[in-house]
């Protein structure tokens, strides 16, 4: 029994004595408790986190065709590509005789409503000039209402015809296609286009494309409305005879003439969306000018009625007409004839588009 109990006891020591051992190979050595949250010493310099290891992950594979190349956005038209361009030319008045005039409250209203020219000039006076620059580019020496000359020189009309547009000029009074004389309300220093040999001496195409006004409800009617469209006034309606004539052909005439064709154009189908109306007068009163030219024929209101031109602005750049001709030019990729090709003499007219 004793021997049993003392080997009891030995075992037991034993057993204690070991489980003492093993504890304290187990103990962490001085220094390597944590320390508790709130009583870190913040003077001791912080210790930096090891770096984290590198993910182990398999690479992609390598394609196997070489990657599409990405496409270079085609930049923005400095011009719309206008599907219609319709000019209305006025006589023979300067911008401030116009602009705020009360007896003119729809062309106001429109200059208002859409973007007009503050800076635009006429190339000099008297009319028949102005008309020649606008298609022509130059004014050909041309300095009279009467010239004894025909131009044997490219115009708008004919680069317009070799891109595969159409155009018509549309004169208010004319009694019949291509009419070659003046009467007591149409005259042909008021239209260009017959003084260009191309057209003049072609009478075929003369007279398919030199229409008195009254066709041109019928073309939109009929959905029938060219690319390029110019429109002159007889001589009551165009302000011409506003000063000689008062009563009859006065600005508030005038501007109902107006009212009621801009009815009819803009319910053209897509006419204001993609097309653009151009507002215009041949000369101003004064000899103002601008942009290099070496004469001068007045500063002259000019309104572009379109969706594609900025809403409510006033453009303060200076233009020329050879700016009209170079901007359509420019719309429809075509040559710009003469001077409309000179960036001095024919600033582009970019601001109302961008």
């Amino acid at each position: 029994m004793a021997f049993q109990a003392l080997t009891r006891a030995g075992r037991f020591i034993l057993t204690v004595t070991l489980f003492i051992l093993l504890a304290a190979a187990c103990m962490p050595e001085p220094g390597e408790f944590a320390t508790p949250a709130g009583l870190l010493d913040e003077t001791a310099a912080p210790t930096a986190a090891p770096p984290l290891p590198s993910p182990s992950r398999t690479p992609p594979p390598l394609p196997t065709e070489p990657p599409a190349p990405s496409l270079t956005p085609t930049p923005t038209p400095l011009i719309p590509a206008f599907a219609h361009v319709v000019i209305i030319v006025f006589e023979n008045k300067e911008f401030t005789t116009v602009i705020n005039n009360p007896e003119m409250p729809v062309f106001n209203r429109l200059a208002q409503e859409f973007t007009l020219l503050g800076q635009h000039y006429a190339i000099l006076h008297p009319s028949l000039p102005n008309y020649i620059a606008m298609i022509g580019g130059n004014t050909f020496g041309i300095a009279t209402n009467y010239p004894d000359v025909v131009i044997d020189a490219p115009s708008l009309p004919d680069y317009i015809e070799l891109s595969g547009r159409d155009w018509k000029s549309y004169q208010e009074s004319m009694p019949e296609p291509c009419y070659l004389q003046d009467t007591l309300s149409y005259v042909q220093k008021h239209n260009p286009f017959i003084f260009f040999r191309p057209i003049r001496e072609n009478t075929e195409r003369c007279r398919a494309h030199v229409v008195p006004l009254e066709e041109l409800e019928r073309d939109l009617q009929q959905g029938a409305l060219p690319d390029f469209v110019f429109i002159t006034p007889n001589l009551c309606h165009s302000a011409h005879d506003s000063y000689t004539r008062p009563e009859e052909c006065g600005m508030r005439v005038v501007d109902h003439w107006l009212a009621g064709w801009m009815e009819r154009l803009l319910s053209y189908p897509g006419l204001l969306e993609d097309g653009v109306i151009i507002l215009t007068w041949d000369e101003g009163q004064g000899e103002h000018t601008c942009c290099g030219l070496e004469t001068g024929g007045g500063r002259i209101p000019t309104v572009l009625v379109s969706k594609r031109v900025k809403p409510g602005f006033l453009d303060p750049t200076p233009y020329t007409h050879y700016s009209l001709l170079r901007t359509i030019a420019e719309a429809w990729t075509l040559p710009a004839p003469g001077y409309a090709a000179d960036n001095e003499k024919a600033p582009l007219i970019v601001a109302p588009w961008q």
